[in-house]
């Protein structure tokens, strides 16, 4: 008997989204708090991208040996035990400040098991969106786009801010910001013991409740072709130049401002900063955010179902550039907190738009037999564009200041609508979506 596919698609893009953004974004909240410079965290977690830009040439493997069922409970597992470290380096740091501050054999280690987890998330990815591309019919995966969307999107806003909101509660260099319940900073330990358990009961329930699809098994192909094979189909399909010029630079504003961000929000007002507190940036992005993102991603679902991708690019990618542009306006106005909450929410909202439109981008350019090492391909592009920018964001606004920074960021973010045009000559969108109507409109004809 089939399984509901809202039995546990939910649940499995909520495990794919945890890891991405504990390791990309609380990471650097973490370092943060930790007092080490925005140059430094930029430069060494923006390295953290390496695994989800690498993973193009792994996920081959994924596709030619056991099933993508597999590898995804695996990952899900190895993941819980590098949570567990990390708790456990936490743990330790939070002894060592006793005696020292910044401690740069923390950083290196937990920097390096952050590595070590970020190849497992981006293992993860692959198998994931490899098995739901395999485990449901084209009409499901039509219909569940914008709700694998909305839950990886709620596992990375639940992530950077109710649990980062918890652990600020927990404990603060200011008792009197927190419930201070324990020492600061033990509640980064809390934090990862946490996200260790959630994966190990996460790991259990997908062993229990994932289905087990017959076309879930290896791609058969000669020894030795699995990546000549996908490599060869995926760059030598139509108007490979614009799929990759538009994965590359479509989110490019948006790659300045990921990891500056969280940094501008929680730094002293003293280096030009808005100095919120942990609790606070959790708050914010953990409640007005997560209902902003689900509302931005069911109206995006529901926007490209009815109009199309064509109709819907253009607008979408005006919306994902604007968040630059509050920065700006914020890091020189100082504005209060409400402002600054109203502002976040109107991101959150239009990302949650936006980058629905990218998700379908993509689904729709990874078909055929090589689907899932085309998607990993895919987003390992994507990696790549966003790792560039992210690195190079921390000497930038060192030497720019958080105002001139965001206005650069801005002018850059302009790459987005000059890319628009692109996706309108790349003609498998539109021949995947109109096969994608055909086939919703054929069911529902024989119902």
């Amino acid at each position: 008997m089939k399984k509901n596919p809202w039995y546990y698609i939910p649940s499995l893009y909520l495990a794919e989204g945890f890891p991405y953004i504990v390791i990309n974004t609380v990471s650097t909240v973490l370092y943060a708090d930790l007092g080490f410079s925005n140059e430094q965290i930029a430069f060494w977690t923006g390295w953290l991208y390496l695994p989800w830009i690498l993973k193009m040439f792994w996920s081959p493997l994924v596709d030619a040996h056991s099933t993508k069922r597999r590898w995804l409970l695996t990952a899900q597992t190895v993941l819980a035990g590098l949570f567990l470290l990390l708790a456990a380096l936490n743990a330790w740091n939070a002894f060592a400040h006793a005696q020292a501050t910044n401690n740069l054999t923390f950083f290196s280690l937990s920097l390096f098991v952050f590595l070590a987890g970020a190849f497992a998330s981006a293992t993860l990815d692959i198998a994931t969106d490899g098995y739901y591309l395999l485990a449901l019919s084209p009409v499901e995966q039509s219909k569940f786009v914008g709700i694998r969307t909305i839950f990886y999107r709620l596992a990375m806003i639940l992530g950077s801010g109710i649990l980062v909101a918890a652990t600020g509660a927990l404990a603060n260099p200011d008792p009197e910001a927190s419930l201070n319940l324990v020492r600061w900073p033990y509640n980064w330990a809390l934090l990862f013991v946490f996200l260790a358990a959630l994966f190990g009961v996460g790991a259990l329930w997908h062993r229990r409740v994932l289905p087990q699809p017959a076309e879930d098994a290896p791609v058969r192909t000669p020894h030795g072709t699995a990546w000549g094979q996908s490599f060869k189909t995926y760059f030598t399909q139509k108007n490979i130049v614009y799929i990759l010029a538009f994965i590359l630079l479509y989110r490019l504003g948006d790659a300045f401002l990921e990891k500056i961000v969280p940094l501008f929000l929680l730094k002293p007002q003293a280096e030009g900063a808005l100095g919120l507190s942990v609790q606070t940036y959790g708050l914010i992005k953990g409640t007005l955010g997560l209902g902003a993102v689900i509302v931005g991603n069911l109206a995006g679902g529901w926007l490209l179902g009815k109009y199309g991708f064509k109709k819907c690019i253009w607008p979408f990618a005006v919306i994902l550039i604007l968040p630059n542009f509050f920065y700006a306006y914020m890091a020189g106005a100082h504005p209060s907190t409400a402002v600054v909450a109203v502002l976040i929410t109107l991101e959150h909202l239009g990302n949650g738009l936006a980058l629905m439109a990218f998700t379908v981008f993509i689904m729709y350019i990874s078909q055929g037999a090589y689907k899932t090492s085309h998607y990993a391909i895919s987003t390992g592009i994507m990696a790549l564009g966003m790792m560039v920018p992210s690195m190079a964001s921390g000497w930038l606004q060192t030497e720019l200041g958080y105002e001139a920074f965001f206005w650069v960021a801005s002018l850059i973010s302009l790459v987005t609508v000059a890319v628009v045009p692109l996706s309108f000559k790349i003609k498998s969108i539109e021949e995947t979506e109109a096969a994608f109507r055909a086939h919703k409109h054929s069911l529902e004809d024989a119902q």
